[in-house]
């Protein structure tokens, strides 16, 4: 069975981190490009990071850069979004996307909420 389980999220004071995770079976997680977004009430689902199948290059929104980091581990079939400097528009549920071809599938999300 194809699951995306996000895991990590949480209440955090703005300037602190949270490290995000998303376990994946059910598919050849490999290779599968992987990505994270995030939706807040009323607003489109925004994609927030992407990483390719072999890891390595990676790519951001602008509002991110600097601050989040997307990383996998293909021995494990999870990635990971490293957060760090979080700020409240930061808030938001996080979710797990994975794409290959026009494959894509979703996790449950997360919920992160910066404030103080």
């Amino acid at each position: 069975q194809l699951q995306l389980v996000e895991s990590g999220g949480g209440l955090v004071q703005p300037g602190r981190f949270l490290r995000l995770s998303c376990a994946a079976s059910g598919f050849s997680f490999w290779s599968y490009t992987m990505m994270w977004y995030r939706e807040t009430p009323g607003n489109e689902r925004e994609s927030v990071a992407r990483i390719g199948s072999a890891g390595g290059a990676a790519d951001y929104v602008d509002s991110v850069k600097g601050r989040f980091t997307i990383s996998r581990d293909n021995t494990k079939n999870t990635v990971y979004l490293q957060m760090n400097s979080l700020k409240p528009e930061d808030t938001a549920v996080y979710y797990c996307n994975a794409r290959s071809g026009f494959a894509a599938y979703w996790g449950q999300g997360t919920q992160v909420t910066v404030s103080s």
